[in-house]
């Protein structure tokens, strides 16, 4: 892995007007708001190499896209890519899915412009987004391609179409005025020129939240009919050399029909809870014995069946089994909850009984059983209560917790601790 990378010459007046932009009136200040020296930021301004996490911070703090203005030249140290850092995916505590992941990375390899991933909350959508990138990874080294990750969950940023496009031009070293913010037909233009010329791999996470509806009645249109013009124009580019990872609760029946016309350039993925091999992988690298000859095996299959492989209840159940009092003894847990895994059976049982699904109805039948999604709630919210009742600190930690989306420093975890034991 390089451990130094430069700008690229050409950017120079990029990085200068993104100075001005961000209102830093000298290098100096931009030095003393991100606590490094001066002559480090210089050395950055004048393309002389810098550290990775130096250059990644500087570019954060204008507003800029490294793999934009980095040096190209492959010779050079440091341009071997290292600036698509997934944050959900993580290689320890992923399973299955091998085929899909396949499949789904041809798609992109081969100009597909939209990529849909559908499914219920929890299922794992996103990081199965982000183990894409990973396994197109070579490709987007190949190609030069940016990599960017938008999440509409994010309730700290505007998610109307304009604000979100101004946000990742700025980002991209475009600058926008005034007027532009005010013209979405205009940042329409400009987001398609780029994805014309350019080639951007971007994930867009929990579209749900910017479309009408909700969880229990389902998801319809956009809020806002920008939206919408923004995915009809993409659609209908001439040329395109971009690709979107969609993940949402719901197909947006507005991109259906939009894409109506362009079919080899959009693909909806549903996606369903991990099988029978994969429930019982998971269960392994949490820790639990799975051996053929346990006595434990048969009830974790049963887990496994009855909330139909989804991941995070499953990574929920088995954190429960593997942590105190249970220490890893399947058999004491089942023998305390396991009338909670009977219930659920006999729910799926009842739920089955009445499904009859023609071929276009299948794909929402293993996607939005609400049966499995109550059933799935219903675990969580009793977990976190156990929590709640047994490891107060470790359930406000949790809570306090839980509006980061990224890693934060184990230091600054024990300092916020001591804090909130003065409350």
């Amino acid at each position: 892995m390089p451990r130094s990378v430069r700008l690229h010459p050409d950017h120079k007046e990029t990085v200068r007007l993104a100075l001005e932009r961000n209102r830093f009136l000298t290098q100096g200040q931009l030095a003393v708001n991100l606590g490094i020296a001066l002559s480090t930021v210089s050395n950055f301004f004048n393309c002389i190499a810098v550290s990775i996490a130096t250059f990644e911070a500087i570019c954060e703090a204008l507003g800029l896209e490294p793999r934009l203005i980095i040096n190209l030249d492959k010779s050079t140290e440091g341009t071997n890519g290292s600036f698509f850092t997934p944050n959900v995916y993580n290689e320890d505590t992923w399973v299955g899915r091998e085929k899909l992941i396949g499949e789904l990375g041809n798609r992109i390899c081969n100009n597909y412009r939209l990529l849909l991933l559908v499914g219920i909350s929890g299922i794992g959508k996103t990081a199965l987004g982000e183990r894409l990138v990973v396994e197109v990874s070579e490709w987007l080294e190949n190609n030069w391609a940016c990599y960017h990750q938008e999440n509409f969950d994010n309730q700290q940023q505007s998610s109307d179409f304009a604000s979100v496009a101004a946000r990742w031009l700025e980002k991209w070293g475009e600058l926008v005025s005034p007027e532009d913010r005010k013209d979405p037909q205009r940042l329409i233009n400009l987001l398609m020129k780029r994805f014309s010329d350019r080639r951007y791999l971007i994930q867009i996470d929990s579209l749900e939240n910017i479309l009408q509806g909700n969880e229990e009645t389902g998801w319809s249109d956009f809020q806002d009919e920008w939206w919408l013009s923004f995915f009809s124009s993409y659609l209908k580019l001439e040329s395109c050399k971009s690709c979107l990872i969609i993940t949402s609760q719901d197909l947006p029946g507005q991109i259906e029909a939009a894409g109506s016309r362009y079919k080899n350039f959009w693909y909806c993925q549903p996606l369903s809870g991990l099988d029978e091999v994969e429930r019982v992988s998971l269960f392994e690298k949490i820790g639990l014995d799975v051996s053929p000859e346990s006595t434990s095996r048969d009830y974790l299959e049963r887990i496994g069946k009855a909330y139909e492989g989804h991941p995070l209840a499953l990574r929920v159940i088995g954190g429960e089994i593997k942590d105190p009092p249970f220490g890893g003894n399947v058999l004491a847990y089942w023998n305390k909850y396991g009338h909670e895994v009977e219930e659920v059976e006999k729910d799926i049982a009842e739920a089955e009984k009445g499904l009859s699904a023609g071929a276009e109805d299948k794909w929402r039948l293993d996607r939005f059983t609400r049966i499995l999604r109550r059933n799935v709630r219903s675990r969580l919210d009793s977990t976190f209560q156990r929590l709640k009742e047994g490891a107060k600190w470790s359930y406000i930690l949790l809570c306090e917790g839980a509006v980061y989306r990224y890693a934060v420093p184990e230091d600054w975890w024990l300092g916020h601790f001591g804090g909130l034991g003065s409350r």
